[in-house]
């Protein structure tokens, strides 16, 4: 899985115990998922390109450096909302675009409702957002909609991954890195992530 990332950071561990506790309540919930997409921002970015740029300090002018890539968040609906903000803090000029893709919970296969992509590109790099990573149907179904519309560097976001949708992502998409807070040990038969923390959009949104 040489593309794959899963975070040994122990600020990660902790804030990701906490986020899986039954008694966490949607506002601690909220702010536990925003900060630990930060935490992956800061690991997720760390090979975007740079260009040299002059700076004046107090002191005397040195050498710095300032992004050379343009950035486009894309948070699946409703979950990944969560995390825009985590990487706003980080990349407050970063595009943000919306993709509705909910699961059937009867075949477990993505269907997509919402989709306001331009017709062409406006960013050099996608970071699709999505809490779980789960039978990977929504991360294959966003990555597809985002390689129609012309982005060659995407990477997927995401807080809990299971082998099975990791797997199936590397098969359809093997171009496309995987950053994970953790992975877990299985799906059950409802395709729910074990042991996970239940369903992500219901735990932030307070609709469980």
């Amino acid at each position: 899985m040489s593309n794959v990332f899963s975070s040994t950071h122990p600020l990660v561990a902790h804030k990701l115990t906490k986020l899986r506790d039954i008694n966490t309540n949607p506002k601690k919930f909220r702010e536990l998922v925003r900060e630990l997409a930060a935490l992956l921002a800061y690991e997720a970015t760390a090979d975007l390109l740079v260009t040299p740029r002059n700076v004046e300090t107090p002191m005397t002018a040195t050498n710095g450096y300032e992004l050379q890539e343009k950035i486009g968040l894309v948070p699946i609906l409703r979950a990944g909302l969560g995390m825009v903000e985590g990487f706003w803090e980080l990349m407050p000029s970063a595009e943000v675009w919306h993709i509705g893709i909910y699961r059937d919970e009867k075949t477990l296969k993505p269907v997509e409702y919402y989709n306001k992509l331009p017709v062409e590109p406006t960013v050099s790099v996608c970071l699709i957002l999505d809490p779980m990573l789960a039978t990977g149907g929504s991360a294959i179904a966003t990555i597809d909609v985002l390689k129609r519309w012309g982005v060659k560097k995407i990477k997927f976001v995401g807080l809990i991954g299971a082998p099975e949708g990791i797997e199936i992502m590397q098969k359809t998409h093997p171009d496309v890195p995987i950053y994970l807070a953790c992975i877990d040990d299985h799906l059950n038969q409802n395709g729910y992530i074990v042991p996970g923390l239940g369903d992500a959009g219901d735990r932030q949104f307070g609709t469980a």
